[in-house]
């Protein structure tokens, strides 16, 4: 039997459990398990691990979907910042926030304290490179006492609680920096499953823990595969392999029952980045040229077969503020000759993009370049694209996915010092929009200065919004409670069964 203060959590974890799983749309089903042990889950994911499990970088989304690692704080359906393993918060002042911690345990029996958690948004403040939602943000955390833990930026911050749900911001024991130079989530986290084994890039083993503070998950288990081929994923799902598939292609949506798919609007964009340091597209007027050659509505329709909306911008209609707040882009430059060789990358574990390149492609060519394509996987590919060996990046990204805040996506994807600038712009101008966007509290204003940054970095032609998707869940018959997230951080959680 577990300590006192265990069984507490676990009788307070239930009564907060349909609070927690109800955030999402889910695949129906309640919050009780006729059995006690629970069936274990095959998932199927499109994305392997490309930085052994590190939280800081892409995988962090792996092991939040997962249901392994958790922040201070959690998105709501709405994109507002709620508890996680921080009950409640204050804003001391404009650098100062205060964050009260609810009783919680680490996977390995450790407690969830004010010291702990400093030291995880410590060392995640020092990551290098840097996690995406810190991306022009100095952070420092310390113990206040009476389970609280004091977070302060160097600069006002009026989105921290926003960002502090970041899966790259998530809470992770002493255990998980034995290692100097590493981080290990293994049996380190507090999510409602623990990963304990990994099997290369191939597959991960995750059990069910039992002292979760929202707790225990209804499924005794995780067997997750990674399985880059969509045709393969599907398959998966239909011979059984799998119960749930994750990033169906539009291409095989059709091969599955009605009631085993579920689409999803999401704040996922596709976009042509273009590489404004060197190669063809450092000049504006080439940028110009490959803006005007190509036609959005096709891609919509033809590759995602409607699964899909025509770019308007980076901010796609899954935000509903977006449209009435969008500022038309200005000083674009005058289109150049477009008669230039050019290198296009994208990943095939979202086998719509390779695809969409070739369409890309066809209409470039149609204007006179001259179009190479290079496709790989995404861990093969990443380093090369931040490091600007191609002309050209097609690339699918959640917006909202690092922070939930609309001003942080720009800072890191768009200004000089971005952490993910694939397209590595450096403008004045931009720099200016965002810092000025960064600086705003109030929500309705904020939104409306992300809008006009938006438009400052649309007019330099150093993204080209292609279309703004919805996501294809694959769910097996018997399973229920799957979460189907707009910010695509949520897949499996405690009311996830079969």
């Amino acid at each position: 039997m577990p300590p006192l203060s265990r069984r507490r959590r676990f009788v307070a974890g239930l009564l907060l459990a349909p609070l927690l799983t109800g955030c999402f749309a889910s695949g129906g089903g309640d919050e009780s398990s006729d059995s006690p042990a629970g069936a274990r889950l095959k998932v199927a994911l499109a994305f392997p691990p490309a930085e052994n499990f590190s939280p800081y970088g892409a995988d962090a989304t792996l092991l939040s979907r997962l249901g392994v690692t958790e922040g201070l704080t959690r998105l709501d359906a709405n994109g507002v910042a709620a508890p996680a393993l921080a009950e409640s918060w204050t804003r001391e002042n404009d650098r100062d926030w205060l964050f009260t911690l609810r009783d919680a345990a680490f996977q390995d029996g450790t407690e969830v304290t004010p010291k702990a958690v400093a030291a995880a948004l410590t060392r995640a403040a020092g990551a290098d490179p840097v996690t995406a939602a810190l991306s022009g943000v100095e952070l420092a955390a310390e113990a206040a006492g009476d389970g609280r833990v004091r977070v302060t930026t160097a600069d006002p911050d009026p989105a921290l609680p926003l960002r502090l749900s970041s899966p790259g911001l998530v809470i992770l024991s002493a255990k998980a920096y034995a290692k100097k130079d590493a981080v290990s989530p293994v049996g380190t986290a507090t999510g409602p499953f623990e990963l304990t084994e990994v099997t290369g890039t191939s597959a991960a083993t995750l059990d069910r823990f039992d002292d979760y503070w929202g707790g225990r998950a209804q499924a005794s288990g995780v067997d997750a595969k990674f399985i880059a081929d969509g045709t393969a994923r599907t398959n998966a799902l239909r011979t059984g392999e799998a119960d749930i598939a994750e990033a169906v292609p539009v291409s095989q949506a059709a091969s599955l029952d009605k009631e085993a798919r579920r689409e999803t609007a999401t704040t996922r964009t596709t976009s042509l980045l273009l590489n404004t340091r060197s190669g063809a597209f450092e000049d504006a007027g080439t940028r110009a040229a490959a803006r005007e050659a190509i036609d959005t509505s096709a891609l919509a329709k033809g590759v995602y077969e409607g699964h899909a909306d025509s770019g308007v911008g980076i901010y796609g209609p899954a935000l509903t503020w977006a449209a009435d707040k969008r500022v038309q882009p200005t000083g674009r430059a005058k289109a150049g000759a477009a008669g230039k060789t050019l290198t296009v990358a994208t990943y095939d574990n979202r086998p719509e993009l390779p695809e969409v390149a070739q369409v890309l492609k066809q209409q470039l060519e149609k204007a006179g370049f001259t179009v190479k394509l290079e496709v790989r996987e995404y861990s093969r590919l990443e380093s090369d694209a931040l490091a600007g060996k191609f002309d050209a990046f097609v690339s699918a990204r959640n917006t909202m996915l690092d922070t939930g805040d609309p001003v942080s996506i720009l800072a890191s994807d768009y200004t000089c010092e971005g952490s993910y600038n694939l397209a590595l712009l450096c403008d004045k101008q931009v720099d200016k929009a965002v810092s000025e966007a960064e600086s705003i509290s109030d929500t309705a204003k904020r939104q409306d200065a992300a809008m006009t940054a938006e438009a400052a970095i649309l007019g330099t032609d150093a993204v080209v919004p292609l279309v703004h998707q919805r996501i294809i869940t694959g769910v097996g018959a018997e399973v229920s409670g799957v979460l189907l997230d707009p910010y695509e951080r949520n897949l499996v959680g405690v009311g996830t069964r079969r």
